[in-house]
């Protein structure tokens, strides 16, 4: 019985914390630092989050895969779209991200120098 309780209770937070997550729908947000973040910013950052972040870390300074806090000092746009769509030898696999995805995040990480 206790089990099942505690089980309810547990699914019942996670549910009510992911609800909390979501929302929203502004086009720029604050910074913090005086500056904005458009919304195509932070769409990349959640795909970064989701498909990125277990090789590359959620603060992007490597794990699995190399550091990317300055990816954008060593590789162009395109060259992060290619390496996005088709890998790179070393562990880096293909297709991970793809399409409007793909372009998002090779913005995003371009900016990053």
């Amino acid at each position: 019985m206790k089990k099942k309780l505690l089980t309810l209770l547990l699914g019942t937070s996670l549910v009510m914390g992911l609800a909390a997550c979501g929302g929203g729908d502004d086009e720029t947000k604050d910074t913090g630092n005086g500056g904005t973040e458009t919304a195509q910013a932070g769409d990349a950052q959640k795909i970064y989050d989701q498909k990125c972040s277990s090789c590359h870390g959620g603060d992007m300074k490597g794990g699995m895969g190399p550091n990317l806090t300055q990816v954008g000092s060593k590789y162009s746009k395109d060259e992060i779209l290619d390496i996005l769509k088709n890998g790179k030898s070393g562990g880096m696999p293909a297709g991970l991200v793809s399409g409007d995805e793909a372009n998002q995040v090779a913005d995003w990480l371009s900016a990053k120098k």
